[in-house]
């Protein structure tokens, strides 16, 4: 097909941009200046197969731009599409798809504010007005109301981002009208984050078994990791051999931690058995579900370990290239992960022959650029490979024909650093801890109304209330909710449930990621709940009717509601039940399939609009 561009041309800064990412064109099909000499270079396509063959860079040349301008242009994306032979309409798409990016003029500096479920009962509404009023028109930031940031821990959160070579990043949590300002303005003078370790109020305890390490040892020094146990897995996955490997984790009982508890052994040894090749690996980084900052504790404070389980699990199924896709809106994890697998490689332990061992592995970063549909596995692949990042039908499966349509296996962060103690301990020693159906442990990320906001590590089984005791519950506790956005709430009364896969099915909610908000009786319910369907309104990616309709219809009626009582609520609430069911049996994936999970248990289980 001809591809169609249009007349605008890409700046100085941009075009620039992109080469520093692709390289210098070599013709002027690709972009270069048109000169005698290469006239005859736009009467064919040189290099075109090539050239398609790397539209997988699409996204990162989106983000190139975007970290250096600030915004999108159409001379920016027509030259990159010249460069990877993409039609610029199906690039519009893309760029459009993603939240962090703009085809439309704005400020270099973009101030991110979260208004989602955590900072909203922490008073980000009055935190954005606070800086709106602040900044003002002219002021040269652009104010941006966000979804979830993953600083849960310490609400309300902001993230300023300043275009630019290099593009500067500042966070602000908990934030301040001041201090969010500051970040915005300077991010080069404001505050230092405080340590990963602050996240996890029980870092230093040697009872822990995936949080040992974090804020004991230096995130940046790979002498340290190995001084503590680090790699000490890998050379034992070695000794076993690929099979061994996946029999190891299959014993271990280990499940998916996203929320869908798949079996990994399982997965892996569906991946590995598979004839086709390559085979690739892909780390889920990209935990948006709000709520959830467990995977961001984990690559801040202890990146060599995903770097060590992503080994083993590429090992253990074929795979010799590995994708991590993490969140775009995570920036000092992304310097974590850069340093952790530079210095990684250049120490044998990614490479051409990792330990010696004639085994070819490496990891390559993906960033994420604000879609939480990307979550789930089969839109991830697409983002990877420069589309929209909307779902695929299932089956193919992924362990069939998952990223370039090769076998794949896709497991979260959570997932991938329980291989490292279930290689260290043993199978067995591993199983024992927690459940005979959810066995090892897990990792919660607690915030809302409570003390001691943070990262527990838990074996499976303990309870709810244990859990909020530990946390510091305050008092006059109205409800929790259990998994995040796409989860339950639960009542206060309902905390003996045992944090398990089984318990939480049985006792009618989700376990899901492990997210668990506490809300006190100064948090207005019904507000929340507006909030979720918000949430799943702008996230829907609108494939599928049910979820694109759906989600529309549970706002406005949510909105409805919030105006009336008696018999027209009532009807509304019936409208409710009737568009939830419908988004549960018939999305295409688990977007629509939960989007109405939370409001549901708000009416059945607290009596939201009674």
């Amino acid at each position: 097909m001809d591809l169609h561009f249009g007349d605008s041309k890409p700046t100085d800064e941009e075009r620039a941009a992109i080469d520093a990412l692709l390289g210098p064109p070599e013709s002027s099909w690709e972009g270069a200046a048109r000169d005698e000499m290469r006239a005859a270079d736009l009467r064919w396509a040189r290099g075109g197969r090539a050239a398609r063959d790397r539209r997988d860079l699409l996204l990162p040349g989106l983000h190139a731009i975007n970290d250096r301008v600030g915004w999108i242009s159409e001379g920016a994306l027509d030259y990159l599409c010249r460069r990877l032979t993409v039609p610029p309409a199906e690039a519009y798409g893309v760029a459009t798809f993603y939240a962090m990016f703009s085809v439309k003029p704005r400020p270099a500096t973009v101030l991110h504010v979260c208004t989602d479920l955590a900072c909203a009962a922490a008073g980000a509404s009055a935190l954005c007005e606070g800086v709106e009023a602040r900044l003002g028109l002219g002021s040269g930031v652009h104010v941006e109301r966000s979804p979830c940031l993953g600083l849960c821990e310490r609400a309300p959160a902001a993230l300023a981002i300043k275009a630019g070579d290099p593009v500067r990043t500042a966070v602000s949590a908990p934030a301040t009208v001041h201090e969010a300002v500051l970040a915005a303005s300077s991010p080069d003078s404001a505050p230092e984050e405080p340590p990963a370790a602050m996240a996890v109020p029980q870092a230093g305890d040697p009872g822990l078994t995936l949080l040992r390490r974090v804020g004991v040892v230096d995130p940046a020094s790979l002498d340290d990791y190995r001084s503590h146990g680090g790699y000490a897995a890998l050379r034992r996955a070695f000794d076993l051999g690929p099979a061994g490997v996946i029999r190891e984790v299959t014993d271990s009982g280990l499940v998916g931690r996203g929320g869908a508890a798949f079996p990994t052994g399982r997965k892996w040894q569906a991946t590995a058995s598979q004839p086709d090749h390559p085979h690739y690996l892909v780390c889920n980084a990209d935990e948006s579900e709000p709520g959830t900052f467990k995977d961001r504790v984990i690559l801040e404070g202890d990146p060599y370990a995903l770097v060590e389980s992503m080994t083993i699990a590429a090992y253990a199924t074929g795979a010799h290239r590995g994708y991590l896709y993490l969140r775009g809106e995570y920036p000092r994890a992304l310097r974590r992960m850069e340093h952790a697998i530079a210095q990684a490689r250049a120490r044998g332990f990614l490479g051409e022959d990792i330990l010696g061992q004639g085994y070819a592995f490496d990891i390559e970063i993906r960033r994420g650029a604000g879609a939480y549909i990307c979550g789930e596995e089969t839109a991830l692949f697409n983002s990877i490979e420069g589309y929209r990042g909307e779902p695929r039908s299932k089956p193919p499966f992924p362990v069939e024909k998952g990223l370039f349509g090769k076998p794949t296996v896709e497991n979260n962060v959570e997932t991938l650093v329980n291989v490292l103690p279930i290689l260290t301990m043993g199978a067995e020693a591993y199983a024992a801890i927690g459940t005979e159906k959810s066995t090892g442990p897990k990792l919660f990320c607690v915030s809302g109304s409570v003390e001691r906001p943070g990262i527990y590590e838990l074996p499976f089984g303990a309870t709810l209330g244990e859990l909020l005791d530990l946390a510091g519950v305050r008092p006059g506790l109205r409800a929790v909710l259990l998994g995040g956005a796409a989860g339950g709430f639960v009542r206060p009364d309902e905390t003996a449930v045992p944090l398990t896969f089984e318990g939480t099915r049985e006792a009618g909610t989700t376990l899901g990621s492990g997210v668990v908000m506490a809300f006190d009786d100064t948090v207005p319910l019904p507000r929340l709940l507006l909030r979720i369907a918000e949430f799943f309104r702008d996230e829907s990616c609108g494939q599928c009717v049910p979820c694109r309709v759906g989600t529309v219809r549970q706002e406005e009626a949510l909105h409805r509601i919030a105006e009336r009582t008696g018999a027209a609520a009532a009807d509304d609430i019936a409208l409710l039940r009737e568009v939830g069911r419908a988004m549960r049996d018939a999305s295409i994936c688990g977007l629509g399939q939960t989007a109405w999970n939370a409001v549901e248990s708000a009416i059945d289980r607290l009596g939201a609009y009674e």
